[in-house]
């Protein structure tokens, strides 16, 4: 386990699993142009950069270990999505889109105040999105922002993605029904996979990805699910937003798979389950191409 000390001889010790070195190839051939539309990148252990309170400390996952494991799926383009963790530094995703031989977006956290100039920045960097975060336990944007922000990213074509959590709040749903800009649900919206398709979160989420404006991310399985490693009890869920939505439906891997604790996938078998979800060769063009390039701008 890698540890380091601070200013201070603190010392900085990890506490979620590193991500799966050995990726497995997938067992069903990505297309050419595929998308990783979730993932993220960490640095050198150390306590200068994190939040003061965070939930989780993580291991370097650099961006060479993240493309090495890319190239071994058969995917060419990705999106890095700020870790909670750490704020409004984007300091490592910055450097990262600036990687020449990779096609990279990114999608930012920001502060409620940020200057059109600094979004405008960002914009040039490679950003398309800002995140709001209300389901985990380290702080981040909030609902009341969500208004504000929409009007200032708007002119820049961005969108507003959603870590919530339909479970402890399906009425989130009905707020969120009526932006007037494109949001994406990312995790499956926390729905748990046990629930079944009638549950009050499982209808929250289909509900609004019917809205035209509404787009989610097949992503993170462990996240609604302990039916490990394959995750079968997902299959109703994903297969249904599928047959929703299939023209604003994305997938991520999440690398290097924060929240997965004891639940550590091979990125092989994330692919393996996208093929399972989606047999469909066009639609999964479409999940994996075409909606990534008309929402990232690739």
């Amino acid at each position: 386990m890698t540890s380091a000390t601070d200013d201070q001889g603190a010392r900085f010790v990890p506490d979620i699993a590193p991500p799966i070195a050995a990726t497995r190839s997938p067992r069903v051939r990505l297309p050419d142009g595929a998308c990783d539309c979730h993932a993220h990148v960490f640095g050198p252990p150390e306590w200068a950069r994190l939040l003061p309170q965070t939930h989780f400390r993580p291991h370097e996952c650099p961006l060479p270990d993240y493309l090495r494991m890319l190239r071994v799926l058969g995917v060419h383009r990705a999106v890095l999505v700020q870790p909670s963790v750490y704020g409004t530094d984007h300091s490592l995703i910055a450097q990262a889109l600036r990687h020449p031989g990779f096609e990279l977006r990114g999608v930012a956290v920001v502060d409620p105040g940020i200057s059109t100039a600094e979004l405008q920045v960002m914009h040039d960097q490679g950003f398309r999105g800002v995140r709001v975060n209300t389901a985990s336990a380290t702080p981040g944007l909030q609902l009341r922002h969500v208004p504000t922000l929409a009007d200032r990213i708007r002119p820049l074509g961005w969108h507003l993605q959603f870590f919530v959590d339909f479970q402890r709040q399906p009425e989130l749903a009905e707020q969120l029904a009526d932006l007037d800009i494109p949001i994406v649900i990312d995790h499956f919206g926390k729905v748990p996979a046990s629930g079944g398709l009638e549950s009050p979160a499982a209808r929250a989420l289909l509900a609004l990805l019917a809205r035209p404006h509404c787009w989610a991310k097949l992503m993170g399985p462990y996240f609604i699910s302990s039916d490990f490693p394959q995750h079968a009890d997902v299959d109703a869920l994903a297969r249904a937003m599928v047959a929703l939505a299939p023209d604003r439906l994305l997938w991520g891997t999440d690398w290097p798979h924060p929240s997965a604790r004891h639940q550590m996938p091979n990125d092989g078998d994330l692919a393996d389950m996208l093929a399972r979800w989606v047999p469909d060769e066009a639609t999964r063009h479409r999940i994996l191409v075409a909606n990534p390039a008309r929402l990232y701008g690739f």
